[in-house]
This record gives structure tokens, C-alpha cells and sequence, in this order.
């Protein structure tokens, strides 16, 4: 990947071949990626890449983000896409707990098949779905260790079935959940090794639905 200094050059770049007359200055940088200026010199001085403004920029212009950070297909300074992408969240595991979301910096852009798309429920729902790991086999046939599962963020009512991902006060899992009558919650392991568990619904805080899963079946 390129450094924060050769990134925003790239960015003034394409600011000046959109049209902007004279040099283009970094406040005109700040500016596309709608950050104040304190922030922007804040980040350039940490060498702290802002890459949910840069993903938001290149998305309006329709440039490969892999173009813009790590120099791929370089021939043309719009290198005009359809792709899309998702947030891939490499160091989050679910399952055998322990991980989070630890900060907005610590995903990846993940390129989704376009076949794949209606399968995340659309083009326009993509921003709301995360991607991170399974470990474990808590949830095996079902879903393997090192699958990496897609999760619809705006999906959190349990009152509908389905496999969430979710954390306790023990950390992050991705389980099959089922309202009981009750109120209280099924937490269910697709393994029958592992028993149900049965937890009041004010403990458990839903980070969303698996819509589906890329990995190995075994």
C-alpha cells in the first residue's frame, strides 16, 4: 500500500484533472474527503489513512480504490468501475468469542462478485454489511472455521429466527437464535456437541444477521 504522502498526491491529482483551476492544496483535499482541515493535517502527520472518506470518494468518482492505494491497473487516472465492496474486518473472529470491532481502521476493502450482490440484498445495501471470520466448530455443518460470514448490520430483530452475530459480557459469537415465548433467547450451536443456552434478551446486544458466508464445506 502506498504512504499517506504518495496517496494524497494521487488525490490532487485527480482533483486537477476534474477541473479545479491552480494547484490544488491539501485544504483542497480535506475538502473531497470531507474532513476539517485540522483533521486532515492531524491524520497526514500520524500517517493515519482515513479510508472510510477515501472509500466514500472514490465510490462518487467511480475510481478503483485499488488503483488509488496500492497502484493496480494504473493505465488510466479514472480507472471507471462497477465493482463493490464491503468492509472485511480481518482480525474479528466470532465463535469462540473474545473479538470486537476494535476501531474504523482496522477492516479491509472486500471486492463482492457482482453475482453476489442480490445475495447482500442489493447494490444499495452493501454499506450496511460487515465481513468477518468464523473460528471454531460451534456452529459446524453449517458454518467452518475460517469462513468469513457477511452480516447485515440493520438486521438485529430476533423475533425472526436466524444465525446472528452478537456479543455477551464473554465477547463476540455468531449463533442460531430463537425467541422463546418467554422473551428470553435461545442461543442455539448448529454442532449438537454443544448444549442450548438460554439468555435473557437484555443480555445478549445483536451486531447483525449472517446473510450468507464464503469458505470451505466440509
Amino acid at each position: 500500500m502506498l504512504i499517506v504522502s504518495e496517496i494524497i498526491e494521487k488525490l490532487k491529482d485527480i482533483l486537477s484533472q476534474d477541473g479545479k483551476n491552480g494547484k490544488v492544496f491539501d485544504k483542497d483535499v480535506a475538502g473531497a474527503l470531507d474532513l476539517s482541515q485540522v483533521n486532515f493535517a492531524t491524520m497526514k502527520n500520524r500517517g493515519k489513512i482515513p479510508f472510510s472518506n477515501i472509500l466514500d470518494f472514490c465510490a462518487k468518482k467511480k475510481i478503483s480504490i485499488n488503483w488509488l492505494l496500492y497502484n493496480q491497473n494504473p493505465g488510466s487516472l479514472v480507472d471507471s468501475t462497477d465493482k463493490y465492496w464491503i468492509r472485511y474486518y480481518p482480525e474479528v473472529s466470532v465463535s469462540a468469542g473474545g473479538g470486537a470491532y476494535e476501531s474504523d481502521d482496522s477492516y479491509e476493502s472486500f471486492e463482492v462478485p457482482p453475482y453476489f450482490i442480490n445475495m447482500l440484498g442489493g447494490k444499495d445495501n452493501l454499506k450496511n454489511i460487515d465481513a468477518i471470520n468464523v473460528i471454531g466448530d460451534s456452529m459446524e455443518p453449517t458454518l467452518n472455521s475460517d469462513n468469513i460470514i457477511f452480516i447485515d448490520k440493520t438486521k438485529i430483530d430476533v423475533s425472526r429466527d436466524g444465525i446472528y452475530a452478537f456479543t455477551t459480557n464473554h465477547g463476540l459469537f455468531v449463533k442460531r437464535i430463537q425467541r422463546r415465548v418467554d422473551g428470553q433467547l435461545d442461543v442455539i450451536s448448529d454442532n449438537k456437541d454443544y448444549p442450548i443456552q438460554i439468555l435473557p434478551k437484555e443480555d445478549v446486544s445483536i451486531v447483525g444477521k449472517v446473510v450468507s458466508s464464503f469458505g470451505m464445506i466440509y
